[in-house]
């Protein structure tokens, strides 16, 4: 019966311009995961020109758009960039994907000119010589299962001393040649990684609400869910890209 009066709001950052290969996905696999569980969810979705009060958000989904929407974008970003690194550094849950996670960094230089970030993480994004597309499979600290996805991006993302989300095990990464991909800073998961990411991952997709739920109530423990699908699904591309 404790578990009922648990509730997580999540907010979608500007769904009507960063929302690239079914990422709205990660929402409704986020809620469904709680309601399944007796968890209640809502998502508010604050769209460009909306003030955004970060206090009352548990998780926040920064989706992928092109360069030019990430340009739009930016602008209204920068105008919440303290409020938005203030709920960052109090361990706020923050799921960031394909542009998304480029604007997390300081900048994003490409042929047009320069992007500038959110400054969240010491991190950074060039441009590079064609883009880095294929299937892609990870080993990650954060989990049991290998997590997949695919991956689309011209940016290469350097993360410094960063901890990534993963250890490439087929595809490119960040950048191609580290071996690595996204980031993991405090409660903030940055990633290439479409397709959407959670419904293919949900030992991601729960990472994100454990996180969330123990930073508003302490200590939870998520009630185990029949992934069985899931697993396979997973195990199908794993053993299908990844070569042991």
């Amino acid at each position: 019966m404790e578990e009922t009066k648990k509730k997580i709001t999540i907010g979608h950052l500007y769904p009507d311009l960063l929302n690239l290969y079914g990422d709205r996905g990660n929402i409704a696999c986020m809620m469904q995961r709680c309601l399944w569980r007796g968890i209640g969810a809502e998502t508010i979705e604050f769209n460009t020109g909306d003030a955004i009060d970060f206090s009352k958000l548990d998780i926040v989904l920064l989706g992928g758009g092109s360069d030019r929407e990430q340009a739009i974008v930016c602008k209204n970003l920068l105008e919440i960039q303290k409020d938005f690194k203030d709920y960052v550094e109090d361990h706020g849950v923050v799921i960031a994907v394909c542009g998304g996670y480029q604007l997390l960094g300081k900048y994003y230089k490409t042929d047009e000119g320069m992007i500038e970030g959110l400054h969240l993480v010491d991190m950074y994004t060039e441009q590079g010589e064609g883009r880095l597309i294929d299937n892609i499979v990870l080993k990650s600290s954060l989990t049991d299962m290998p997590v997949v996805g695919f991956e689309n991006h011209g940016g290469r993302t350097y993360i410094g001393d960063n901890e990534p989300f993963g250890e490439v095990l087929y595809g490119h990464g960040n950048d191609g040649t580290s071996g690595y991909e996204g980031v993991v800073y405090k409660n903030v998961i940055g990633t290439y990684l479409h397709g959407p990411l959670l419904p293919k991952n949900p030992e991601v997709c729960d990472w994100l609400l454990r996180r969330a739920l123990e930073r508003k109530y302490g200590e939870v423990e998520l009630a185990p869910l029949d992934d069985s699908q899931e697993k396979e699904a997973n195990q199908y591309i794993y053993r299908r890209f990844v070569k042991e």
